[in-house]
């Protein structure tokens, strides 16, 4: 089966939980057309059995955009994936590193990293449903599995099975007695880790991910593995991903610049007003545009405290670029 190739910039954002939807992918792609960009993790059970249209529903300008899958069984994430190619999703991805307990309860994410047969299994079936890249989002290790031989057992189990990239990020994760914030945070982080495993897999394409904060750092990963993989970072500062497009992608274009991403974003509010998202829904995502700039505060205040009125509508975006023209 021929397999189209996902998008060719090597950096990308994280799929993020109750950050990342349809609204912050469409602001993120005004700012860079190359970078990679995920959906918040869909529970195959969740694509299965609930409202499939809205779950797979994205717009367009988002493209290139994978899908991450949570889930443990191979026979309905196949299904699931087979319903994401045909959605027109570029890639899709297995959580195999979120170590909350709600996701630990349905079996999936992180605590897969202690079933590689089975993660495997799950690979190789969705391989063999889509044409689509099948790649795979992990941890370094859980709990007391957490050496580089484990990690290595791990992966040469899943390059098996057909894996075509994995993203890694480079902490381990405790899977009782820390929040999924503290996963964040506390587990040291382990970069070396990741760029032993491009070594040892060097067919793999490997992508690193946490604590990367700049473009400078991105650089100074891409010596070593395939991608990088940006998260928070790019949620509360986006203007980071402004320079992805001519440093990453070697698309040289007349950048628009903050003011411009904004007035292109109330365009797009017009429209998902229209069709009854509320105004709020749409503005969170926002309040990091002007971070660092003079009045980006005042900017932030006006939206948080106007958004969420009833019968907002752009005019409250309007009225907050005054404070930072």
């Amino acid at each position: 089966m021929k397999r189209t190739r996902a998008a060719d910039c090597p950096v990308s954002v994280a799929p993020m939980m109750a950050w990342t939807d349809r609204h912050c992918r469409y602001f993120l792609r005004l700012i860079s057309r190359h970078v990679r960009l995920y959906t918040e993790m869909v529970t195959s059970a969740a694509l299965l059995h609930g409202d499939r249209e809205r779950l797979l529903r994205y717009h367009p300008a988002e493209q290139p955009l994978a899908i991450q899958l949570g889930g443990s069984e191979p026979a309905q994430l196949a299904r699931c994936a087979g319903y994401a190619e045909q959605a027109g999703f570029a890639e899709v991805n297995l959580n195999v590193g979120c170590p909350s307990d709600r996701v630990q309860s349905g079996r999936f994410g992180a605590c897969l990293m202690l079933e590689p047969e089975r993660v495997a299994d799950c690979v190789a079936a969705m391989r063999a449903a889509v044409s689509i890249p099948v790649t795979v989002k992990t941890r370094i290790g859980v709990d007391e599995q957490d050496s580089y031989e484990a990690l290595y057992r791990f992966v040469a189990m899943l390059a098996g099975a057909g894996l075509e990239a994995l993203v890694v990020h480079a902490r381990k994760a405790w899977l009782q007695g820390l929040s999924p914030k503290q996963n964040r945070e506390i587990p040291p982080l382990r970069y070396d880790r990741v760029y032993r495993l491009k070594k040892d897999f060097p067919a793999l394409t490997v992508h690193i991910n946490g604590g990367i904060k700049t473009l400078d750092e991105v650089a100074g990963h891409l010596q070593q593995v395939d991608g990088v993989m940006i998260g928070r970072e790019a949620y509360h500062n986006p203007w980071l991903l402004a320079d992805v497009d001519r440093r990453f992608a070697g698309d040289v274009y007349a950048q628009p610049g903050r003011h411009q991403v904004a007035l292109r974003f109330m365009d797009y509010a017009e429209d998902e007003l229209k069709a009854g998202t509320h105004l709020q829904q749409m503005t969170r995502h926002i309040l990091g545009l002007f971070q660092g700039q003079p009045g980006a505060r005042a900017w932030r205040r006006h939206l948080s405290e106007q958004a969420h009125r009833p019968g907002a509508g752009t005019e409250v975006i309007e009225q907050a670029l005054r404070y930072v023209t």
